[in-house]
């Protein structure tokens, strides 16, 4: 889930065109958690085909990713690898919250509750095999980039933001700002018309730039005390204070300058937190990776997209549109380049 700092950051609210002719490191688990909460039935059960295999998070790939294109904005998705072994306590946490939504989504069933059924039910997507495996032959055959990270995604992500490879990196997690990411961009593949958590009620959402230095100028912190921060707070490798959240850690950073000085001067116990501050500034990149676009599979995605029961019409729409938008902002390019002489 990542580190909550949306009450001691602001973000800029932007439209995808302001976003125009940039290119973005996706984090692919975030985002295909999203799209199997959010693409669900009415009974909060996942789309599936007619084989019972799930496939909601094909149809937020090719819509939501082909749109994004549409719009001129060029992503590459970043996988995890090995996860930290930091991480153990927090995906067992995941798994336990995620059996507890599942009782609580069967009970809502029975009882006829679907708007309870369908907000349990978001809290019960898993990333299986199959699933995994589909994103990836999905993506390739629409001609974007997969990268393959040795650990975290987000890391990675943030790497390939600071060599200047991508323009940002893509998360609805904060943890990009920790792992170095000059600009972090959220909401970017669930913006526009979505439901509250446990109400009735629908808000608007757009997509959010973060830009690192600016943020953390006005934060009057370093990214490195901003990792102690985090680490007060709590993070996916490491429990946290109890009792501090992001004002009060960013407040005691602020007076201390260092977690080893505010250790000292309150006492608080925070066993490893250097490992935690490890991972966050020189956690596993690797070098071995490419953001260049390749050409759309037509038949390819047609074929595979026809076996999960989508429709090959509009399936070749969505392509048709790719590629055109492909063409025009290469067009564009070429025409500023050309432009540039004169």
């Amino acid at each position: 889930m990542g580190v909550n700092l949306s009450p001691i950051v602001e973000a800029e609210s932007v439209e995808l065109s302001d976003l125009r002719g940039k290119t973005v490191a996706v984090d692919a688990y975030n985002t295909i958690f999203q799209f199997l909460s959010i693409i669900r039935q009415p009974d909060g059960k996942p789309l599936m085909d007619d084989q019972g295999r799930v496939t909601s998070h094909l149809s937020g790939l090719l819509y939501r990713t082909g749109n994004l294109i549409e719009n001129g904005i060029e992503p590459s998705f970043v996988f995890d690898g090995k996860p930290s072994e930091l991480k153990a306590g927090t995906i067992e946490e995941r798994i336990a919250r995620r059996e507890k939504a599942k009782a609580e989504y069967e009970k809502a069933l029975e009882e006829g509750d679907l708007k309870k059924a369908f907000s349990k039910a978001q809290q019960t997507s898993r990333m299986t095999p199959e699933i995994l495996e589909s994103s990836k032959e999905l993506l390739r055959l629409m001609g974007i980039p997969v990268v393959q990270a040795p650990s975290d995604g987000e890391a990675q992500a943030a790497y390939m933001c600071m060599r200047g490879d991508v323009h940002a990196s893509a998360s609805q997690d904060f943890d990009s700002v920790l792992f170095g990411a000059p600009t972090l961009v959220r909401n970017l593949t669930v913006s526009g018309r979505r439901k509250m958590p446990g109400r009735n009620q629908y808000k608007t959402v757009t997509p959010e730039v973060i830009d690192t230095g600016r943020m953390l100028s006005d934060l009057g912190v370093t990214r490195e005390q901003l990792v102690d921060v985090c680490i007060m707070i709590g993070t996916d490798f490491n429990p946290g204070v109890p009792g501090i959240g992001p004002k009060k850690g960013l407040k005691l950073i602020q007076k201390h300058g260092t977690l080893e000085e505010v250790i000292a001067q309150t006492g608080y116990e925070i066993p490893g937190y250097e490992d935690v501050r490890e991972i966050f500034l020189n956690g596993p990149r690797s070098d071995d990776y490419s953001v260049k676009p390749g050409k759309v599979d037509q038949e390819g995605v047609v074929e595979m997209m026809s076996q999960h029961g989508f429709s090959p019409d509009r399936v070749r729409t969505v392509l048709n549109k790719i590629e055109a938008a492909r063409k025009a902002e290469s067009d564009r390019r070429k025409q500023r380049s050309l432009d540039s002489w004169f």
